[in-house]
């Protein structure tokens, strides 16, 4: 068994996210220059201009906030748009087959959660080295030996 991480522990997609946040600012940046910078436009349309732009940058923020926080009374999956709180006892089993867009938790309630936090898209091996050790304090939590509980 790996060595279990010390909790607390985040794992997020941290290149995806600069690179979704750097993007965010760059096209920001250049919507709201071109739109100061073009003298034909009235200051409505400046301002719809740099509306759009902070509008793109709120929508790659977004994107950019999954995570999954693990800590000793179970794990918080952060995806785009929601938050859920697990006790280790909910979780089953942990999941990153080949060619899924990210890691899967089946659940004691009989569904599966996407952990957008978990994502091998462009750091692969960080995302299996996350899903060995996300798997390994679920096993050693709740999975392995169901008596136990914490918190």
């Amino acid at each position: 068994m790996p060595d279990l991480p010390t909790l607390p522990v985040t794992f997020r997609p941290s290149l995806t996210r600069a690179v979704l946040l750097t993007a965010g600012v760059a096209i920001f940046v250049v919507i709201a220059t071109v739109a100061l910078l073009l003298e034909q436009l009235s200051p409505g349309e400046k301002l719809s201009f740099i509306f759009i732009g902070a509008l793109l940058f709120g929508v790659l923020l977004m994107l950019s906030r999954p995570k999954v926080v693990a800590d000793e009374t179970g794990v918080t999956v952060v995806n785009i748009t929601s938050r859920r709180h697990l006790e280790w006892a909910e979780i089953l089993q942990v999941n990153l087959r080949p060619g899924d867009p990210w890691v899967f938790l089946n659940l004691s309630d009989g569904t599966s959660l996407p952990v957008l936090g978990i994502q091998p898209g462009i750091a692969k091996q960080r995302a299996i080295q996350d899903a060995r050790a996300l798997r390994a304090l679920a096993e050693a939590r709740s999975i392995g030996d169901p008596e136990q509980h914490h918190g």
